[in-house]
Formats: C-alpha cells, sequence, structure tokens
C-alpha cells in the first residue's frame, strides 16, 4: 500500500482520525524532537530527555484530537502548541520546590501580595520557557515580554536564572558578582517592578 501524501494525511488528522495523527506524528517526529529541545531550559535537560517529553505529546495529542477543531488549523503548530504546555508542566514539576522557596524569599519584601507573586512567577516561567514561540503566546505573556524588556539586562538575567533554571539565589550572585543578600534584593525589587508594570495581569487565573 502507498503512503498518503502529507496533504491526504492532514485532511484525515482534521477530520479527527487518531490513526492518521499518530501517522503525521511519526512522520514529523525529527521536527517535533527538535522544536522541544529548543524550548527546555538548560536545567530542565538536565532532569528529562526531549524524546520523554515528544512521546507524552504524542499520547496527549492522539488522545484529544477528536475534541479539537484544526479545520483551520496547522496540526504541526498544534503540535508544537501542545508541546509548549508539556513543557511548561514539566518544568513547574521539577522545579516546584524551588518555587515555592523563591515565592517565600519574595514575601519577605512584600506583604500581602503571595497569590498575585506566584501567579506572576507562573506566567514569568511559561513565558521564558518558550520564547521562540510567539504563535501561541496569550497577551498577558507578550505584556509581560515587553515588561521584561524595561528591566536592566542584570534583573533580566537574575530573574531567567532563579525561576526559569531553577539556581539557589547564593549561586545567582556568583554568577552576577554580587552578595548573595544584594541578589535577594535584586530579585525581590526585580519581581514587585514586573508585578507593577503588569498591574491587573500580574494576577493568577
Amino acid at each position: 500500500m502507498n503512503e498518503k501524501s502529507d496533504e491526504a494525511l492532514i485532511a484525515d488528522v482534521r477530520a479527527g482520525d487518531a490513526d492518521a495523527l499518530a501517522a503525521f506524528i511519526e512522520r514529523r517526529r525529527p521536527q517535533l524532537t527538535a522544536f522541544i529541545a529548543r524550548q527546555m531550559s538548560d536545567a530542565l535537560r538536565r532532569k528529562v530527555e526531549p524524546d520523554d517529553l515528544v512521546q507524552e505529546v504524542s499520547v496527549a495529542c492522539v488522545r484529544a484530537v477528536g475534541d479539537v477543531d484544526l479545520t483551520d488549523r496547522d496540526p504541526f503548530g498544534w503540535l508544537c502548541q501542545m508541546a509548549e504546555r508539556r513543557i511548561i508542566d514539566a518544568h513547574r514539576h521539577h522545579f516546584a520546590a524551588q518555587k515555592r522557596s523563591a515565592e517565600r524569599e519574595v514575601s519577605l519584601g512584600a506583604a500581602g501580595g503571595d497569590s498575585k507573586q506566584a501567579g506572576l512567577i507562573d506566567l514569568l516561567v511559561a513565558s521564558m520557557t518558550t520564547a521562540s514561540a510567539a504563535f501561541s503566546r496569550d497577551q498577558r505573556q507578550l505584556k509581560l515580554l515587553a515588561a521584561l524588556d524595561q528591566l536592566p539586562e542584570q534583573s533580566r538575567e537574575a530573574l531567567r536564572l532563579r525561576y526559569v533554571e531553577g539556581l539557589p539565589s547564593k549561586e545567582i550572585a556568583e554568577r552576577l558578582g554580587k552578595s548573595d543578600g544584594a541578589c535577594r534584593v535584586l530579585l525581590t525589587r526585580s519581581l514587585k517592578k514586573l508585578q507593577e508594570l503588569l498591574g491587573p495581569d500580574a494576577a493568577p487565573r
């Protein structure tokens, strides 16, 4: 039996055919693996292999294809969007302890804002770990990226190292040539500034 063309396979995928999607994923596996590898932070890559995430994305998409309207969407773009979500979930899973620790650090300098700070940290991770995939960003992420551009380069780097790479403040301080105390202050002030710049969009949803 001759293999279906890409066009025929995509037509079947858009019709909700799970077997067609499985075949499409297998055909595009190298591109999907490369996309996922590019989106993963170095810290996450030390915890999980891109191939593992490819497998998770494949299973989730095959299960969901019958419930998703792909009529006017590129199936590969949808796979990449689902991959982004899986990467963010994996990052939260593997670095939850660091994030909780970071939230406690921030709360020392800003009373009463814990829920907003937690939401902002989640948004920060989501935005910084998918920097090249602008097609799937929502308005809040775009606003956050614009707000980040208003911060000094050292503040942006400190936030990236803390919330994306999951490094402790002491190691960040060494990389930035600061004391641990000064680094904690920098992180607190930078996160607070982002919260002010975003306003209501910093709140969790």
